[in-house]
């Protein structure tokens, strides 16, 4: 058997996991000395709500390494292969951390994908590893596709704000300050062949940001044999603005790719973002 594995910087709700068996390892999110296991302990909505009303600004980091132990030392033992997916080596210790374990464990059955995305962009890896799974592709064909696909995923988030880039050192206070004076709201790209969150654009309101992500797609177009994925961080009017207009440029957007975005990828684009994730042509 393959097992198919991620993390929950991929923002799958936990019925979509059981659903498609997939194996999960949570993320924890402090906030001051309160820790929680990202969507078991803590829901997005709760994250929101805290993030909004606590004082302490909220740290993120990967699953303990214990599970990874678990999950890789019994794959051994039943002789199953195991597929993981985790955020990208960029963003999170969470890559280097399944490497170790993987070493630890010796065992030539687990392959580990650095993915060099996050959030929507890890739920289209995994969907189409899921789906080879299900044909019955070994875990060696598996690893051997996601490492081609990773390489066309593409995630462009428009944020309300910079605030939870500067309290996490990304940006300057300069650079903030100036930002919230002209209302500018930016682009931030990742692509899978870095797996860096760079900022690439910034635009005077949300309407103007909305239309430079729709209009990445005629440059780039998507590979329509997988969906697009439109993103949010708590509050939805955005991303149906977003979904709307790609809507109108031709793309089929359904309700169900509306996917909210959790504690790991939120702490740093905070709330009111919207985003897409796809598969380049």
């Amino acid at each position: 058997m393959v097992i198919i594995a991620t993390d929950s910087a991929a923002d799958f709700e936990m019925a979509e996991l059981e659903r498609m068996n997939v194996a999960y390892l949570p993320m924890s999110v402090m906030f001051g000395q309160d820790q929680y296991l990202e969507n078991i302990s803590i829901t997005k909505e709760e994250f929101f709500d805290r993030l909004a009303s606590d004082p302490n600004f909220p740290k993120t980091s990967q699953p303990a390494p214990a599970l990874f132990e678990e999950l890789f030392e019994k794959a051994k033992k039943d002789g199953d292969e195991v597929v993981y997916l985790p955020l990208s080596s960029q963003l999170s210790g969470d890559y280097q951390t399944a490497m170790s374990m993987k070493n630890m464990v010796d065992y030539d059955g687990i392959y580990v994908i650095d993915t060099l995305t996050c959030t929507g962009g890890q739920r289209l890896l995994v969907e189409e590893a899921v789906r080879l799974r299900d044909e019955g592709r070994s875990g060696k064909e598996i690893a051997e596709a996601m490492e081609e696909l990773k390489t066309r995923t593409e995630i462009y988030t428009a944020m309300d704000t910079l605030k939870y880039l500067y309290k996490n050192g990304r940006i300057s206070n300069v650079a903030y300050y100036i930002a919230n004076l002209g209302h500018i709201k930016p682009i931030m790209h990742c692509v899978g062949t870095e797996g860096k969150a760079d900022i690439v654009a910034k635009l005077i309101g949300l309407n103007k940001a909305i239309n430079y992500i729709v209009e990445r797609l005629s440059i780039d177009p998507p590979d329509l044999k997988h969906p697009i994925y439109v993103m949010y961080t708590q509050v939805k009017e955005n991303a149906y603005k977003l979904a709307e207009k790609l809507r109108k440029a031709g793309y089929d957007i359904r309700d169900e790719h509306l996917i909210p975005v959790g504690a790991t990828v939120g702490a740093h684009i905070g709330p009111n973002a919207c985003a897409i994730a796809y598969v380049k042509a």
